[in-house]
């Protein structure tokens, strides 16, 4: 008994060493104990999540040049290249219209504003402006100019994803015009830099845990769990409604790709759980881009589609935005007429586009669209700052599958997924299924698994496989 006993709690220190899951799941129940038994305690450790994700940020400019200018390059198609930007923006203006149209509808079945009687003179709409520190969404003029690149440091520097992909975009253009013969060495170059990122961001995921311990601590600790009880209908109905949302999304997925969407969860839940503990959808990009990738996505689909989506597909905002606007006019006593509600939509389908990257970005639209309609005053935005933080997981979760969806059905629209090594991967049948945290780590995974290598088996690559292998991280 002795020896069966040292031999499980061995085997559940390996578990908890090598199980990103298991760490980040164990540093979540933590984080909410330690920020409901010492509330300012569990405050102060904010740091330890906005330091994580501010190292994640730093790789995610580089990762998606590299990954798109080499993904442009092995495709040699620019005009290929242009198609999946183009049906990935179709796919991203229905999927945003049908998150509007859906949560819309269930703000007016459920009316989760409903009997609320608040006065609008009783709000206070400078904490909106302090929220959103005075700024506004850009018109659409803006936005389109400042999707381009005014320095091609700068947009590394600012972290301008949409002005890296635009650069990334001509690069890959002009390698295929120059041609390997007069610029041999600058795909293996680039190849090489993406290399050496994926191994950084390897590195910075091993403090995952203790980011999401910050991050879970500070949000119960600020904000304590008494926001469930007063804003607990709003909060079922929009986390129902991105559930429904998710199962369309999941019969979608089936019917474009033949694919699963929950084995696709359980094969991503490790970047899932880290996307929720820390509020933020970025922190995953790189090992999302990994994972889809192995999981037989073409790598110029993955390149462009997932970055592009985190300004354009924002399926879980969307969901919050339509159901925040009919929640607050339900608070105030103001009834909407199906012709005001059609304003909402179309209104929101425009400012959605716009918010990726703005501070408070979400009451700037809900502002936009009161504005637009003339029946709600601007300060009524201010009833939904007690629960917008616990918003977060449900708009990280929906707008993260979405994207990843969207990756997914493009690709097999213009004929870049491979569905054969997509569907080995999401059952588990392949190597690419549980990557490691480095090529060392991978190697060392392989030997474990394969204890007597058979090497010429191993020179011949699996039918169907990806073209380029996957770089753990």
């Amino acid at each position: 008994m002795p020896h069966a006993t040292g031999t499980l709690a061995r085997r559940a220190g390996r578990h908890l060493r090598t199980s990103l899951f298991t760490q980040v799941l164990i540093a979540l129940v933590l984080g909410v104990l330690v920020g409901r038994l010492w509330p300012a305690a569990g405050s102060s450790l904010q740091p330890l999540g906005d330091g994580f994700v501010r190292l994640i940020k730093a790789m995610i400019a580089p990762l998606v040049f590299c990954v798109v200018v080499a993904g442009i390059t092995k495709a040699g198609d620019l005009k290929a290249f242009g198609r999946i930007g183009v049906k990935a923006l179709l796919w991203f203006e229905v999927a945003t219209s049908i998150a509007l149209v859906v949560g819309l509808l269930a703000a007016n079945v459920f009316t989760p504003g409903a009997g609320m009687h608040i006065d609008p003179a009783s709000l206070d709409k400078g904490a909106v402006d302090a929220k959103t520190g005075g700024g506004q969404l850009p018109s659409a003029a803006r936005f389109v100019l400042e999707s381009l690149p005014h320095s091609a440091v700068g947009a590394f520097a600012e972290n301008a994803l949409l002005q890296v992909l635009v650069l990334a975009c001509l690069v890959g253009a002009a390698l295929l015009h120059l041609g390997q013969k007069k610029v041999p060495q600058i795909l293996p170059l680039i190849e090489q830099a993406q290399d050496v990122v994926f191994t950084i961001v390897g590195f910075i995921m091993k403090l995952a845990p203790l980011a999401v311990l910050g991050a879970t601590a500070h949000l119960v600790g600020e904000y304590g769990l008494g926001a469930m009880a007063t804003y607990g209908k709003l909060i079922a109905v929009c986390y129902g409604v991105a559930l429904v949302f998710l199962v369309l999304l999941a019969g979608a997925l089936k019917a474009v790709t033949g694919l699963s969407l929950w084995k696709f969860v359980r094969y991503t839940r490790e970047e899932l759980l880290l996307a929720l503990g820390t509020g933020s959808s970025e922190t995953v990009m790189p090992r999302m881009m990994q994972k889809l990738r192995a999981a037989g996505c073409r790598d110029d689909a993955v390149g462009l589609v997932l970055p592009t989506g985190y300004s354009f597909n924002l399926d879980g905002a969307s969901i919050y935005l339509s159901i925040g606007t009919l929640f607050i006019a339900q608070a105030i006593g103001v009834d909407l007429t199906l012709g005001q509600q059609v304003t909402v939509v179309l209104v929101l389908m425009l400012t959605s586009k716009g918010m990726a990257g703005v501070p408070g970005s979400a009451f700037l639209a809900l502002s936009a669209t009161a504005s637009a309609l003339g029946v709600i005053p601007a300060a009524a935005v201010a009833l939904l700052l007690g629960v917008d933080r616990i918003m977060d997981s449900m708009r990280v979760a929906t707008n993260l599958l979405g994207n990843c969806v969207a990756v997914f059905a493009v690709s097999r629209w213009e004929g870049a997924l491979d569905r054969v090594t997509a569907k080995k991967v999401l059952n588990g049948e392949h190597p690419a299924a549980a990557p490691a945290d480095g090529p060392a780590e991978q190697d060392r995974v392989h030997r474990r698994a394969e204890p007597v290598p058979d090497p010429p088996k191993q020179a011949v690559a699996e039918p169907g496989a990806a073209s380029a292998p996957p770089r753990d991280i």
